[in-house]
């Protein structure tokens, strides 16, 4: 349950949405198929014409203000697709108002920003949802079943490869914020931060050191198109992270691996979406048909939102607490955050 929703049991959950750029679809699927608990009343961008078709769409109300679509609608929640470093402002925006708020990952590109949005949230007694929709996915929920059940015993190690490509004219289109420090941030934090997401949710401890290197290898970017970087959590659990936007010619992996003292995992596939490997010293029954966990995607996005929006929804329904709300967004912002400041310092972080 949330302490600051009071649950709406007898009718639709009015929803606006802000940012109607390339993750907005995924969103727009999944709240068409929510169509019976939440109703998008009200779709913004500053560009018209993008904000238009979507609440056409929707059978919703077209914006190019959030202020306006703040004061113009009664709102229960609004989400944020905006880009990564708008995420602070809008947030505070939309809380200031009283109204309840999910962001896109990663929730800011600043740490102390983070904080402050989740205080803002706290202070205005408004719920903050951060959306790592990644967690929903049949594999990634197999995973971590497996390590809240203690199958791995003592836990070693965790990896995770990140191999994909954006060539330079994703970043060169018209009015893009890919690439760029302050919109952006950089691979890290905008292709990788689910999977920094899902490395602190399996270690299931508090970072005690972090040190990276990232390098601008071939694109004409502000920020990073490739990095390494390693992580050690305080229950001794070490963890390394391998990331680029070059691999040739298409995306190739977005991996985790967990090594135990009694289980080794791999979920691979382009995206998490198939376990390569799973096997433990205690065998059950269900092992051999965990293989029906994988999926066939040709999307980097997975199907979460559509899970991710269902805990949304049961949350307003007053069954279900905030799966991801924003002390847990904190978390992985806390690795993120650290990786930059270990490339800028050229020195580990320590917690």
């Amino acid at each position: 349950m949330s302490k600051f929703i009071k649950p709406i049991t007898d009718r639709k959950i009015r929803l606006g949405f802000v940012g109607c750029g390339r993750i907005s679809q995924k969103h727009f699927e999944a709240l068409e198929q929510h169509k019976d608990n939440i109703e998008v009343v009200a779709v913004c961008d500053e560009v018209a014409d993008r904000a238009n078709q979507p609440a056409l769409r929707m059978g919703a109300k077209s914006y190019t203000s959030l202020d306006n679509m703040l004061a113009g609608e009664k709102l229960d929640v609004v989400t944020i697709a905006t880009p990564n470093g708008l995420h602070p402002q809008h947030v505070m925006q939309v809380a200031t108002s009283g109204v309840h708020v999910i962001t896109e990952k990663p929730m800011s590109i600043k740490w102390a920003d983070g904080v402050a949005m989740n205080q803002n949230c706290i202070d205005k007694k408004v719920q903050l949802f951060v959306i790592h929709q990644n967690r929903f996915n049949d594999t990634v929920l197999a995973l971590h079943n497996a390590f809240t059940q203690g199958r791995f015993g003592k836990i070693y190690m965790i990896t995770s490869n990140v191999f994909w490509t954006r060539p330079q004219d994703y970043y060169d289109k018209e009015g893009t914020w890919h690439g760029t420090k302050d919109m952006d941030g950089g691979a890290y934090l905008t292709q990788a931060s689910h999977y920094v997401d899902l490395m602190q949710w399996i270690a299931g401890s508090n970072p005690k050191s972090v040190y990276a290197n990232l390098k601008t290898l071939a694109r004409k970017i502000e920020t990073e198109d490739s990095g390494v970087a390693s992580f050690e959590w305080e229950n001794g659990v070490i963890g390394a992270m391998n990331v680029t936007m070059l691999t040739y010619p298409r995306n190739l992996e977005g991996s985790v691996t967990v090594l135990g003292e009694k289980g080794t995992v791999r979920v691979g596939g382009v995206a998490m979406n198939v376990i390569e490997h799973w096997e433990f010293a205690d065998k059950r029954e269900g092992d051999e048909a965990i293989l029906k966990a994988n999926y066939d995607t040709i999307s980097v996005y997975g199907f979460g939102h559509v899970r991710y929006y269902e805990n949304v929804v049961n949350v307003f329904r007053g069954k279900a607490k905030p799966l991801i709300d924003g002390e847990e967004g904190l978390k992985s912002l806390k690795l993120l955050t650290a990786i930059y400041d270990s490339n800028a310092q050229g020195k580990p972080i320590l917690f």
